[in-house]
């Protein structure tokens, strides 16, 4: 594997996209599988489906992740840390790491609705724009993700909800897990989205995101830490994965979160994307062996 991305290397790449396309698809459906829950029951994946829904900003630098040698980069240094169990992305993304041989032993969440662009007031009808679960299976992958942002006055939320039910049960057809994140949403004087981040809403929409579907054997949650501690813990029997955000400077109020809220049974890890990748510090080294100790532990 490349620990790290030299500009030959990149070249490389840009090459390979031109020249020989099918060795994307190759290098991912070879690649070493390993089981979806180690021994520990725990896991750390790195979240890089950003840049598909128009999200590119970190901290003050507001184009940095749509710079791919530099996020690639990165994520060949993160996916290097053995507690670093996997990665989240589109397809792009995914691709390229599995052609940098990144992607031995590790896991892969396809990232499926990203049609909600950052930015439109249209954004809460979010369609399926990424993998679908025909492509999770025939590649290989080890979940799909989808995105629920509910908001109480926009139609398009009505939607998204059918999009994603399908997908998961798509999926579930197929025993693949889906992650699906569920957050509360508002919209500002001029009708942009905006999130939530009251606690209040997230118990009944936890509730209503774990009925989701004929079946929910393979539904995971991807929520939010800064909740209240009491939503995690007593509002589904349903695994957590805590989600990152972009703290910005706020790195270490970010980790407490964490900290705390991994205390609860069926929290049993971390789906984080700009606090590791892109932490403002750019100390990315020690900010994922911090996340791989909070999820792992210390010991080998």
């Amino acid at each position: 594997m490349v620990a790290t991305l030299s500009e030959a290397k990149y070249n490389e790449l840009i090459q390979a996209r031109l020249r020989s396309p099918e060795s994307f698809k190759k290098a991912l459906v070879n690649r070493k599988r390993r089981k979806l829950v180690g021994k520990d029951g725990r896991m750390l994946i790195a979240a890089a489906d950003h840049t598909a829904r128009g999200i590119i900003s970190a901290g003050k630098e507001k184009f940095v992740i749509a710079n791919r040698r530099m996020l690639l980069d990165r994520l060949l240094r993160t996916l290097s840390n053995p507690k670093v169990d996997g990665v989240l992305a589109s397809a792009d993304i995914v691709e390229e790491l599995a052609w940098l041989g990144a992607l031995e032993s590790k896991l892969v969440f396809g990232t499926m609705n990203r049609g909600g662009y950052l930015g439109t007031t249209w954004g809460l009808d979010d369609p399926m724009t990424a993998y679908d679960a025909d492509s999770i299976a025939e590649l290989g992958l080890d979940a799909g993700k989808v995105l629920v942002r509910f908001e109480d006055t926009d139609p398009g939320v009505g939607r998204t909800i059918e999009y994603v039910v399908e997908a998961m049960r798509l999926l579930a057809e197929r025993n693949i897990v889906c992650l699906v994140e569920p957050l509360p949403y508002t919209k500002d004087s001029n009708g942009m989205p905006m999130l939530d981040r009251s606690t209040d809403r997230l118990d009944k929409i936890i509730s209503i995101t774990s009925g989701f579907g004929s079946t929910a054997n393979y539904t995971w949650l991807k929520l939010p830490a800064w909740t209240n501690h009491v939503t995690l813990g007593e509002s589904t029997t349903l695994p957590i994965l805590l989600l990152g955000g972009d703290p910005g400077e706020n790195l270490d109020a970010t980790f407490e979160e964490w900290r705390g809220a991994l205390q609860i049974p069926n929290v049993i890890g971390l789906v984080a994307g700009r606090p590791l990748l892109f932490p403002f510090d750019d100390d990315v080294e020690r900010s994922v062996d911090r996340a791989a100790k909070l999820v792992h532990g210390s010991s080998d």
